[in-house]
């Protein structure tokens, strides 16, 4: 959650300072970086981005742990980033980039507090003698 939460911070620094591409794909980070914590939790890690939002989608979307409009903000923002990030024929306003930006930061208030709610695991203590 530290790297969203660091995300974050970036996203909103670089829309303040011009940088609308940058921001973009910041806040689209902060979300991806806060699913991946939740994977984390359930062990079911991976660093593609198509596998991390399907399993979003599948373990706590589906199963009404968060909500379904936190999905489409994710797709929304994993667009906007592939558009940022490669699109060099399309531009993205500061609008765009300041609504990426205010939903990444209701997206990764919600995985904390999901988080919080069933914190990790941690290790296994050894068996008492």
């Amino acid at each position: 959650m530290g790297q969203a939460d660091e995300a974050l911070q970036a996203a909103s620094n670089n829309l303040a300072a011009g940088l609308v591409r940058s921001a973009a794909n910041r806040a689209y980070y902060a979300m991806f970086y806060a699913v991946l914590a939740l994977l984390a939790v359930q062990k079911k890690e991976t660093a593609r981005h198509s596998a991390a939002i399907s399993l979003f989608d599948s373990e706590f979307v589906k199963h009404a742990v968060l909500p379904k409009e936190l999905s489409r903000w994710l797709h929304d923002a994993f667009a906007l980033r592939q558009q940022a990030d490669y699109a060099a024929d399309r531009t993205v306003t500061a609008a765009q980039a300041k609504t990426g930006i205010d939903h990444a930061q209701v997206f990764v208030g919600r995985v904390r507090s999901v988080l919080q709610q069933h914190p990790s695991p941690g290790p296994t203590p050894p068996a008492a003698p």
